[in-house]
């Protein structure tokens, strides 16, 4: 059986550094067997935000790629706060969050760049619940925001 960090190498994918908090929070709160994960936003290779908005001057294509890169940054900030992936026992909730142009309406298939990556990573258990929002307006003008809640194995 691989483990997830084993099927990103096989996807050409690793994880980053964990992202640093951009405010006054915490990348991650535990409760009982929950981890509510704060929202991360995609960076360019120099560190700052990757801005734009989707169905002006970002494709569906480019912002789904974008989705792909917050949730490796999640996933790096949950191996963090677990120390490994394999505590997982299955992805909860995934709340997405797009920059988009007022017409632009397929903020769920931008969304889906984490949700296939998850399922990928976590079969089953990475199938969620999810929320795909469009916005006026992210931090930094980020093209997107993701957070995550995620169940751990406690035993």
């Amino acid at each position: 059986m691989s483990t997830v960090e084993d099927k990103l190498r096989t996807l050409g994918l690793e994880l980053p550094s964990p992202p640093t908090p951009g405010g006054t929070y915490v990348p991650s709160v535990t409760t009982g067997n929950l981890i509510y994960l704060s929202g991360v936003t995609p960076k360019t290779k120099d560190g700052r935000p990757l801005a734009g908005k989707v169905g002006t001057n970002i494709t569906t294509e480019e912002a789904y790629k974008a989705t792909q890169k917050v949730t490796l940054g999640l996933l790096a900030n949950l191996k963090q706060q677990l120390g490994s992936l394999e505590k997982v026992r299955r992805i909860v909730k995934v709340f997405g969050m797009v920059n988009a142009d007022p017409e632009y309406t397929n903020v769920p298939g931008v969304i889906n760049g984490c949700s296939d990556l998850l399922i990928e990573l976590f079969g089953e258990n990475g199938r969620h619940s999810r929320s795909a929002v469009g916005l006026s307006t992210l931090p930094g003008g980020s093209v997107v925001e993701i957070e995550m809640i995620v169940e751990i194995r406690t035993s």
